[in-house]
């Protein structure tokens, strides 16, 4: 076929209509063409996915075919699934997700896990604590530890109000808009003097070396926002100032917990001995391929 799913071809069927796609996503490189196959066609059936796998003998119309064909070619184009459909699972939610916020990736998952497994559960004896999400982008963290753990604090922050506008979206989405507190600014700016200490800081930052940037995957480079990847020449002008300035806003004992990239452990743990004020027991915890993907720090006594 000289395009994508020849729409006058007249006994197309999920079944036919995935193998090809899967075939030509294939001949692209795709990292996961018949995933992206099946998530594309659910989208465009308006079904879920699992929907289109249980019908692989239904039959298309051409009008079917002719929408899925237009999701084909953008993601020939490496325009990233997520922002063709529309949406992300994290967790267990389904969040928006647009060219003005990082993709939530499943490796930012151990940074919630890794934060759940400290947050009491509410009721309990214990007050609720205050947390906060900084560079919250979709609001995927903050929302996923918000629908854990109700009760608790959250607030959140990000420079960029139209990655805001994506998170307020995703708390409506989540009927969590109740729960969470977002406001925008760099980092710990705006919060100033005299604002309450917090029992948990917790962040994936920018730490993709600037120079590394330009040989990232088309669908990193081309679609996702910079500032959410770049982390300066070394990759780690984020986590200067997060290790710095977030032991000036957390209870005595607080908690913070940062994603990290997959060769940063040494230089992390330098920072964290440099600031001087958290514990020893600092804890890297790795994530399934066996990389260091989250850093767990307390602020000393």
């Amino acid at each position: 076929m000289h395009s994508p799913v020849n729409t006058a071809h007249p006994q197309w069927t999920i079944h036919g209509v995935l193998c090809w796609t899967t075939s030509h996503f294939e001949s692209l490189l795709l990292e996961s063409p018949r995933l992206d196959a099946e998530m594309l066609l659910a989208h465009a059936l308006g079904l879920t996915r699992a929907e289109v796998c249980s019908r692989l003998d239904m039959p298309l119309c051409p009008h079917d075919l002719q929408s899925f064909k237009a999701l084909i070619l953008r993601r020939a184009r490496r325009e990233p699934v997520a922002h063709i459909v529309g949406f992300k699972g994290f967790w267990s939610l389904d969040l928006a997700v647009t060219a003005d916020v990082l993709i939530p990736r499943p490796e930012t998952e151990h940074l919630v896990e890794a934060a759940l497994s400290i947050l009491p559960r509410l009721p309990s004896n214990c007050r609720p604590q205050r947390i906060l999400d900084l560079g919250t982008g979709s609001g995927a963290i903050l929302l996923a530890l918000a629908s854990e753990r109700p009760g608790h604090l959250f607030l959140a922050s990000d420079r960029s109000p139209r990655a805001l506008k994506v998170a307020r979206h995703n708390a409506a989405l989540c009927d969590l808009e109740g729960a969470v507190r977002l406001f925008c600014g760099d980092w710990f700016r705006p919060l100033g003097r005299g604002f309450p200490p917090f029992d948990m800081i917790l962040s994936n930052p920018p730490y993709i070396r600037s120079g590394v940037l330009a040989r990232l995957q088309p669908e990193i480079r081309n679609y996702e926002p910079s500032m959410a990847l770049d982390g300066g020449k070394d990759g780690l002008d984020a986590y200067r100032i997060i290790i710095w300035d977030a032991h000036a806003h957390l209870t005595v004992g607080g908690t913070l917990l940062l994603e990290i990239g997959h060769d940063q452990k040494a230089d992390i743990r330098k920072l964290i001995n440099a600031c001087g004020g958290y514990d020893e027991n600092v804890r890297f915890i790795k994530d399934y391929s066996g990389y260091d993907r989250v850093v767990h720090m307390r602020k000393k006594g």
